[in-house]
């Protein structure tokens, strides 16, 4: 990949438990270093209950691979945000961090998390949408509003979006991202769905994208890990 190219991934890890029903966060880690990215985007990276300790702990992630968490939690437990991480392979730098909670029947958030790298400035925001398509389209059009407010970047919304259908509820992003589905995620035994999606807005082109398919990925998750090669166009950023 050349300078302007960036490699996104976003996992499910199901809080580490595998398909065995085994909590293995080793097995998820392997999983995660073989994607090749430059920034991984975590769904249920906490778990559920109490406090909601990380699945994931921060020093593994710091110790067996080259990621570094972003700082989304503010608990001193968790690794995420509503158990939405972000990894950050060395040279990639965060420039700005914002937390939003989210509308739906469940409680759900996304992580806002403007990064630089190579010169090239991008917002990345990790999302797990909820199990119902209005409470979906009402996080989506949250979103939506939130980056109003913001700084115009190049930005990508990449995660579980929950949705089955291939050409339904994705009207809240309609005029300012295309949607991709890079092929089937769920369920990892046997991959029928495109629950795991990325939206890229304008200056982002995708030059690849599939499914991290292999042995180890079908048995340390429900999910499968999703990939995309994103070329960045446009400004250098400043600085």
């Amino acid at each position: 990949m050349n300078n302007d190219t960036l490699r996104l991934a976003s996992y499910n890890i199901r809080k580490c438990v595998g398909l065995d029903l085994k909590r293995a966060p080793g097995r998820v880690m392997d999983v995660i270093n073989g994607i090749g990215a430059d920034v991984i985007v975590l769904q249920e990276a906490d778990k559920r209950l109490g406090p909601r300790p990380a699945a994931l702990p921060a020093q593994m992630i710091e110790a067996h691979s080259d990621f570094t968490p972003v700082a989304l939690d503010d608990s001193g437990v968790s690794l995420g945000f509503h158990g939405n991480a972000v990894l950050m392979r060395e040279g990639t730098h965060v420039t700005a961090i914002e937390r939003l909670d989210l509308p739906g029947l469940e409680p759900r958030g996304a992580a806002l998390v403007d990064i630089a790298r190579n010169g090239r400035a991008m917002r990345v925001v990790a999302v797990h949408l909820g199990l119902l398509r209005r409470s979906r389209q009402h996080q989506l059009a949250a979103i939506r509003a939130a980056l109003s407010h913001k700084t115009p970047l190049p930005t990508v919304i990449l995660g579980d979006f929950n949705e089955w259908s291939r050409d339904r509820g994705m009207a809240p992003l309609a005029d300012a991202f295309t949607v991709h589905a890079p092929g089937s995620s769920f369920h990892a035994s046997r991959p029928v769905a495109a629950l795991d999606r990325i939206a890229l807005s304008d200056r982002l082109a995708l030059r690849d994208a599939g499914v991290a398919e292999t042995a180890l990925s079908r048995r340390a998750s429900d999910h499968l890990p999703i990939w995309a090669d994103l070329e960045i166009s446009g400004a250098p950023a400043a600085g």
